[in-house]
């Protein structure tokens, strides 16, 4: 670990996200915690506290570490192989996705051998050709989910698909993949099915096409102030910052960092960050990329090491011991993750799920007394006008 590389987590910032959205869409909201909630560590007690109904995420093995801390509220895990270990989720309570027949007669195996009946959720491709049962699978699997249901094995509660193109609000896909789910549910009611949960809409779909919100919307990038349609303010929940290690006065001309691609132009002074992209910084930021210092936002030159990048100070009259902030929510004037993610042409999600155990996470509390930068509501209003 570097020593001083700190990763404050505003968990203030997601609990304000939660309660915007959930106000916003008008929906039970499912709070999608994969990835160690996209890299923000210990989230369920704070969504769960601010609206969120359920919890989602990926494999089983991220779920039954949520009941075994006291999580009670229904959870769902969606990406799982057929030969899963679904015993233990079925003792946990955790309700599980269907991608196909196989899957579904391996869930229904186990539940007959605990002598229990799990909770489902049919999980239909709409046009991703990525998870979920395809549409020529569909009719076999409702038949066979219908005869699981009657003899105690299964209760189907849910039906879900996922949109493939939601970051583009207008685009001609989500008019499609919409309809396919339509389709996909009316076929299971008319197998005799009677799903009470029918969810489409991630995060972009969630804020940006109420049409897409049936009966419940899995959020996740959104809790977490992405939203990757670009539309709406949502607030960074993640601020990280460095101690500058050293600082050297150098002539102009110098070269920089590996291959020397970088020659300053004038006499400057250089300051040296010590995170790099062994701690999650991409190097396609390089020669892009910015950090603030006392205020001032100042360039990253030459190439981003594994463990270090320099930083142009200028003028900046920075000193050893003195903290760079990489990136936070924007509010001083500091880089944002989404900035960080276009200079090294990716999304967002990748920035903050990417940043390695080498630097050290802080938690800041919620403080249900803060209203938070938003207190005119700005973006809440933002968020209302797209019903």
């Amino acid at each position: 670990m570097h020593d001083g590389s700190r990763l404050l987590i505003d968990d203030g910032a997601v609990a304000r996200n939660v309660r915007r959205i959930v106000r916003s869409t008008g929906t039970p909201l499912m709070a999608v915690l994969k990835a160690d909630a996209f890299g923000h560590g210990p989230q369920a007690a704070v969504v769960l506290s601010a609206g969120a109904s359920w919890i989602g995420v990926t494999s089983i093995e991220e779920a039954l570490p949520l009941r075994e801390l006291g999580v009670d509220a229904p959870l769902l895990s969606w990406l799982n192989p057929v030969d899963a270990d679904w015993a233990s989720a079925i003792t946990a309570d955790v309700d599980l996705a269907v991608p196909g027949v196989r899957h579904l007669f391996a869930i229904a195996g186990a539940a007959v051998a605990s002598g229990r009946t799990v909770r489902v959720h049919l999980h239909l491709d709409v046009g991703m050709a990525r998870d979920g049962a395809a549409a020529s699978e569909w009719k076999q699997l409702m038949f066979f989910a219908r005869e699981w249901e009657q003899r105690g094995a299964i209760r189907v509660v849910g039906v879900m698909a996922h949109l493939s193109s939601a970051q583009d609000p207008e685009a001609e896909e989500n008019v499609l993949e919409r309809q396919r789910f339509v389709n996909g549910c009316r076929m299971a009611a008319r197998a005799g099915l009677r799903p009470t949960v029918r969810h489409l809409a991630a995060t972009a779909a969630a804020l940006s096409r109420p049409d897409t919100r049936f009966d419940l919307t899995r959020v996740g990038a959104g809790l977490f102030g992405i939203d990757p349609a670009h539309r709406f303010a949502l607030e960074g929940a993640m601020t990280l910052d460095a101690p500058v290690v050293s600082v050297r006065d150098v002539r102009a001309g110098t070269g920089v960092g590996y291959g020397l691609s970088h020659h300053t132009d004038r006499d400057t002074r250089l300051a040296l960050v010590p995170l790099g992209y062994g701690d999650g910084l991409p190097r396609g930021a390089s020669h892009h990329g910015s950090v603030s210092i006392r205020g001032v936002r100042r360039p990253v030159v030459g190439l981003i090491s594994m463990d270090q990048l320099v930083v142009d100070a200028g003028d900046v009259p920075v000193v050893e011991g003195e903290r760079a902030v990489v990136f936070g929510p924007g509010r001083a004037g500091e880089p944002t993750v989404r900035e960080w993610a276009d200079w090294a042409g990716t999304i967002e999600h990748e920035i903050v799920t990417g940043l390695g155990p080498r630097i050290r996470r802080e938690h800041r509390a919620v403080d249900e007394a803060d209203p938070g930068p938003d207190a005119s509501d700005e973006s809440t209003d933002t968020l209302e006008r797209a019903r």
